[in-house]
């Protein structure tokens, strides 16, 4: 697996990451813990280095089991873990955003203790709090960088001013966005800014929830992408029709619709590090394929013809505020 740099500070990263939320939260039940351990093992065999993680996966369950992995290949790793949300000390549901100083730190402390480690490569900022100066966010996490307990600060959907602001008081290597040929806004805003400051971009969900990997699929009844316009009536349909011609473009190359749509992000430049997730060793293997696909400019074209972003139907979350909870 080749390596990328993740922002001007000095991270490198495996140009393909793992998303690792899908282990332990969201996409209906978790799969057994066994299966999860030997999909972690075989990451990291074919050369994963970049592991995604979050305090509110599960939450906590998810820190929790990269913790019964990860430290023992700790020299091997970058491990990337968030801060952000009020979570009741049971685990139970988000109740709204906190990044208070004070929460920061006790995140900060729980999160290396579940992980096992020392420091935490890359530490977010899930979502951004308006209740709190995003100043005095980069403070806190500069304060953690100079005690060692992290090393690079990193920001998820966040605005361009916020970015900048946040920037100017500690550098922040990462952005983390949803990206993919289905969502594809961030082109227009946030990207142009981070390449201006020197930021890496992790594209997170960059096969669209996984809809660029098999289409709609059969959801679990608790798989909370059943409350996503993009997944109901007609906006499903037509989006179906979309993965279609992808799937047929695919098919023309030899290459599964995944790899042609994770491809076509690495293509989209050097400082793109996306993280898909699975559960599935066989659609690791397959995601990791993408890095062997070399795409021509009449390809690019072609993918991006077959999955026009105009034509994708639906809003990216329902009116609830699905984004809040860090999905």
């Amino acid at each position: 697996m080749k390596k990328r740099q993740l922002g001007t500070q000095g991270l490198t990263v495996s140009e393909i990451g793992l998303g690792c939320m899908g282990l332990s939260y969201a996409y209906g039940a978790a799969p057994p813990e066994a299966q999860s351990l030997q999909l972690l093992h075989r990451a990291i065999e074919l050369g994963v280095t970049f592991f995604d993680t979050a305090e509110v996966y599960g939450p906590f369950k998810n820190e929790l089991l990269l913790g019964k992995v990860l430290p023992a290949v700790r020299d091997r790793v970058v491990i990337a873990t968030k801060f952000g949300f009020k979570i009741p000390a049971d685990g139970g549901r988000p109740r709204g955003v906190d990044s208070s100083p004070a929460n920061i730190r006790a995140v900060c402390d729980a999160s290396l203790k579940r992980l096992g480690i020392e420091t935490i490569d890359l530490f977010y900022q899930h979502r951004v709090d308006p209740n709190v100066p995003i100043e005095d966010v980069a403070g806190a996490v500069g304060e953690l960088v100079k005690q060692g307990k992290v090393r690079y600060f990193g920001m998820s959907e966040a605005g361009v001013d916020t970015i900048r602001r946040a920037h100017r008081v500690h550098p922040v290597s990462a952005l983390q966005s949803e990206y993919s040929l289905w969502t594809r806004d961030v082109e227009k805003t946030v990207l142009p800014v981070c390449r201006e400051l020197g930021l890496g971009f992790v594209p997170y969900s960059p096969l669209g929830r996984g809809f660029l990997a098999a289409g709609a699929g059969q959801l679990a009844d608790n798989d909370f992408r059943k409350n996503l316009p993009r997944w109901q009536g007609d906006a499903l349909q037509q989006n179906v029709s979309l993965f279609d011609t992808l799937t047929r473009l695919a098919k023309q190359q030899q290459r599964t619709p995944a790899q042609l749509a994770l491809a076509w992000l690495l293509h989209q430049g050097n400082d793109i590090i996306p993280i898909p997730g699975t559960t599935k060793i066989h659609r690791l293997e397959e995601n990791l394929g993408a890095a062997e696909t070399t795409l021509s400019a009449d390809d690019l074209t072609a993918i991006e013809r077959a999955v026009p972003e105009s034509a994708v139907q639906g809003a990216r979350y329902d009116q609830a505020g699905l984004a809040m909870t860090g999905l």
